[in-house]
């Protein structure tokens, strides 16, 4: 009984993780119902969105195996001011992540497995995206001043969009 309830919690817990989390896709944009998380008080910004690239990989002589997941955190996300506007901005930010998956993925791709240095090649590579993809995201806000500059933000859509088209050889990092 005592292993089936356990089993069980383990499942809810993952179950509920897993419910949180939204992949990206390009049929399925965010709206206000996904940013479930409570505001932060000390934050002055309109929303936030909350998402995340992931890798994860493993080897052997023979091989490198990974997969890379993008996901929005529902309940990480918040919203204080609600207009279209500044879910737009927050799209945005989410594009970028997919943006910068598909980059791992393609960086991914061309890395030549060496199973003497596969652990610190493949965190090197992440960290170098995970840098880049910190920093558009911070020149995303800086430069439309989160939503406020609607002609800088037009800019960043069509860019972002752009680039996504330009990438979409390396969208097939999703299983």
């Amino acid at each position: 009984m005592i292993v089936q309830l356990f089993t069980f919690l383990l499942f809810a817990a993952s179950f509920q993780q897993t419910n949180n989390l939204i992949d990206w896709n390009s049929s399925r944009k965010l709206s206000w119902e996904d940013f479930k998380g409570p505001v932060d008080t000390e934050s002055k910004n309109a929303a936030l969105t909350s998402s995340a690239i992931n890798i994860e990989f493993g080897y052997d002589e023979s091989g490198l195996e990974y997969s890379i997941k993008c996901s929005f955190n529902k309940q990480k996300s918040w919203v204080r001011i609600r207009n279209t506007d500044v879910l737009a901005h927050e799209q945005g930010h989410f594009d970028l992540a997919e943006l910068h998956a598909r980059k791992l993925f393609k960086a991914m791709k061309a890395y030549k497995f060496n199973a003497k240095t596969v652990s610190n090649d493949v965190n090197k590579i992440y960290d170098s995206l995970m840098n880049a993809h910190h920093e558009a995201q911070n020149k995303y806000d800086s430069e439309t001043d989160y939503s406020r500059n609607k002609v800088k933000q037009e800019e960043w859509q069509k860019k972002i969009a752009e680039e996504l088209v330009g990438l979409q050889a390396f969208a097939a990092y999703k299983k």
